[in-house]
């Protein structure tokens, strides 16, 4: 779950306010004539199912050739280090160069060390060594495209509509995230070419975003002809092709600085990361936890998928949850959480599990569109890659780390058990940052003006 509070602008979070321009002035087209959104949307959700695919496809693959769960768990590792060792140097890239030309590259990239695998498991020359650098460069690959592509969306939307494209990509990765394990599984299933059709299809995927940053340019003006378009819709000189120059400055840590720089920022993503290091190993737990009670593989997988849907189900709720204050909305969801946790510890059976993980993933969509708004949304463009990057490096630390954790203490205790310790631990984090004044108290930025208020 990705949220977060806060401006890099110099005003403090809780003033900062977006310019409401022109914007009743002029009569915007509906986001599905954004020829340029349009053409980003379906890009963006190709790459991330065909990443939601090789989830499944390698761990599957690497036990075929070594038998090891080790070995594909390091894989996964590898895939880590290389999405956060990359992140902060990609998010300079995306503040200094055209983004549509990174994302070409990264996609190019991604697509041709995936064909490469599928090459090699086709003529049987694939290796484990071979594998592990495969991961790197994918990972480094996924943290260049996710900073040059996030602020894509920004340089294509008007303002009032950005809340309704966020609640779309939303539905993307809510999507992907249901449909690409169980399509993995069947694609892998398929014997011919050695079991490299996931991979193919992966390989696809990429190329299919490769080729929507590549229309982009073809097209530049979206919906000009039909309808005038507000300045901030038009795209910034640097998406245009001209270099950014002198404007990346700063050095690649200067998204951590503006983070670290505003106490509301920095209070809501430290409770971010702390909500990301807990949630990492649940899944572990209740895999464990079922397992314990003789359930069905199959049934297992069907009652982790019903958080998906409840992140599905929960994107038409973005508008209604975003009426509550933004430091409130964060603090409620985590108290959500630290109920779900404790509820998950009951012996009630799959379908109770599959219920509370539905219930409790209704709000993320507003979480996630909480961050872009707050976050993303107010920095400076020339800053915005370097803020994107600041955000997926912090978010995604706590991955490894929880998931590490989760498993020591299961060593030791039973799955209930470890599931009340972090629902404890959660809330005791919960009650320290509800008592942040600034944080509870900040609002949205531009509240005076309704978002999407045409759509």
């Amino acid at each position: 779950m990705d949220a977060g509070v806060g401006s890099a602008a110099s005003a403090p979070a809780q003033e900062a306010e977006i310019p409401a321009a022109a914007s009743t002035a002029v009569s915007l087209p509906p986001l599905w004539r954004n020829f340029q959104f349009q053409t980003l949307w379906i890009g963006g959700s190709s790459s991330t199912l065909g990443v939601a695919v090789a989830d499944v496809a390698y761990p599957l693959a690497i036990l075929a050739m070594t038998g090891s769960p080790g070995r594909a768990a390091l894989f996964a590792a590898l895939l880590s280090v290389g999405m956060l060792t990359s992140g902060l140097p990609a998010g300079q890239l995306a503040d200094r160069y055209d983004r549509r030309t990174i994302v070409i590259g990264a996609e190019s990239c991604r697509a041709l060390v995936t064909g490469i695998v599928a090459a090699g498991l086709i003529g049987g020359w694939l290796s484990l060594p071979m594998l592990l650098v495969a991961a790197v460069m994918l990972g480094a690959g996924q943290s260049v495209s996710g900073a040059a592509r996030m602020p894509l969306v920004r340089s294509v939307v008007a303002p009032e509509q950005l809340t309704t494209a966020l609640v779309q990509e939303e539905v993307r990765q809510s999507g992907t995230q249901l449909a690409g394990p169980p399509l993995a599984g069947a694609l892998y299933a398929i014997r011919a070419l050695s079991h490299a059709v996931p991979f193919l299809f992966t390989a696809g995927s990429f190329a299919v975003a490769l080729l929507s940053a590549v229309l982009m340019k073809v097209m530049p003006g979206g919906a000009r002809e039909d309808h005038q378009l507000l300045p901030a819709q038009a795209l910034s000189d640097q998406d245009k092709g001209e270099p950014a120059g002198d404007k990346a400055n700063g050095g690649m840590l200067t998204g951590l600085r503006t983070i670290w720089s505003h106490p509301v920022l920095r209070a809501a993503m430290a409770l971010l990361t702390l909500v990301n290091t807990v949630g990492a190993g649940v899944d572990l737990i209740i895999i464990v936890l079922l397992r314990h009670q003789h359930v069905q593989s199959g049934v297992i997988g069907l009652v982790l998928a019903s958080g998906a849907v409840g992140s599905l189900a929960g994107a038409p709720l973005v508008k209604l949850l975003h009426r509550l204050r933004p430091g409130v909305l964060l603090i409620s969801e985590a108290v959500l959480l630290v109920a779900a946790f404790f509820l998950l510890a009951l012996p009630f059976g799959p379908w109770w599990v599959a219920g509370i993980l539905f219930v409790s993933m209704l709000a993320v969509p507003a979480m996630r569109v909480l961050l872009d708004v707050l976050v993303l949304r107010q920095a400076p463009d020339q800053e915005r890659g370097r803020v994107v990057a600041a955000v997926l490096v912090l978010l995604g630390l706590g991955t490894p780390v929880g998931v590490g954790a989760t498993g020591l203490l299961l060593q030791y205790l039973t799955p209930p058990t470890t599931m009340l310790v972090l629902a404890a631990g959660l809330a005791l984090a919960v009650a320290v940052f509800a008592t942040q004044r600034k944080l509870l108290q900040a609002r949205w930025p531009g509240d005076s003006v309704r978002p999407d208020a045409q759509n």
